[in-house]
């Protein structure tokens, strides 16, 4: 009788058995969170801030300062708090499956410190045998940080280790501090054509640096819309080109007498469009194919044309300012 009474229980009922079909469901809703939890995060995440017209928000703008040493701030304040910075996140986040991105980021941070670096030895100081100021120097090597670094870096130690937001932070905060003592006159910023001229012929070379990178990988490969790092040189180069357009744009309005002064204007304003038309390219796809191909466009060639005719451009402006 006890054997027939136990053959009659609902065992589908049984808290076993209602316990193991919660579990499959739990799991299946984890399967679905961590099948849309990448795509729907790169989505969210993915920001290209190209914007061209983009102007300095007032709280860093400084009455007397230099209006490119706020625009050199505005954008690294613009990329690490009012966006995200990409380039160094692990891969509990999404956006450590971004590659574009991160690639525009590193880009244009490389070129507002390189920007920091040229304030330090020679448009911050009278003359070279002045003192660097302390400030820019101190934001010159902030911002030549790693870009890649988070929180933790387990290659170099097991201990937490500051970020690269954090040490960009800390520059922005430097550049800060010099530009509010430039506005009480405590701070030099030595609006010299010759100091000028120097500033322009390092963006140049950087330029010329940039277009080697182009001129490398399309001769190295032509896999068309299959190239899988073209895109990763067009962002980083597009980066760059972006910064520079932007703290050229703020530095023409620093030394704008210097320029009306030459005579440079006109020339200056044209190497401006020119990689204004360079930073502002952004195709749906980057493709890579050969310079005379018929069907695939090369996104490199084009973009190493207008950071080429910048750069002679800028050669133009600085051969001008010599006269």
């Amino acid at each position: 009788m006890l054997r027939a009474a136990i053959d009659r229980l609902p065992l589908d009922r049984l808290p076993l058995h209602r316990l193991r079909g919660k579990v499959w469901v739990v799991v299946g809703i984890v399967l679905l969170v961590l099948a849309l939890y990448y795509p729907a995060g790169m989505l969210v995440t993915h920001t290209i801030n190209d914007d061209v017209d983009f102007t300095p928000p007032a709280r860093f703008q400084v009455e007397g300062g230099s209006q490119a040493v706020s625009m050199a701030t505005a954008l690294i304040s613009r990329e690490i708090e009012d966006t995200t910075w990409a380039a160094n996140k692990p891969w509990i986040f999404p956006a450590a499956a971004l590659d574009n991105m991160p690639n525009f980021q590193i880009g244009l941070i490389y070129a507002v410190s390189r920007f920091a670096i040229e304030m330090t030895d020679s448009l911050g100081r009278t003359r070279g045998s002045s003192q660097a100021d302390g400030d820019l120097d101190r934001a010159s090597g902030l911002l030549k940080y790693d870009g890649t670094i988070w929180v933790w870096e387990p290659s170099t130690s097991l201990l937490p280790t500051a970020s690269a937001e954090k040490q960009y932070e800390a520059g922005m905060k430097a550049l800060m501090g010099y530009n509010q003592r430039l506005g009480t006159g405590a701070a030099v910023y030595d609006r010299r054509a010759d100091n000028l001229i120097g500033f322009l012929e390092r963006v140049s070379s950087d330029l010329g640096s940039a277009s080697g990178a182009l001129d490398y990988h399309t001769m190295e490969s032509d896999a068309g819309w299959f190239d899988t790092d073209a895109d990763d040189i067009f962002y980083a180069v597009k980066g760059r080109l972006y910064a520079y357009h932007m703290l050229l744009a703020a530095v023409g309005q620093d030394f704008q007498g210097v320029i009306a002064e030459k005579n440079a204007t006109a020339v200056w304003d044209q190497m401006l469009a020119s990689m204004r038309t360079a930073a502002e390219m952004d195709p749906l796809l980057i493709a890579n194919g050969s310079n005379d191909g018929l069907l695939v466009p090369s996104h490199l060639a084009v973009q190493g044309f207008y950071l080429l005719r910048a750069r002679t451009q800028l050669q133009e402006v600085a051969s001008i300012l010599l006269k």
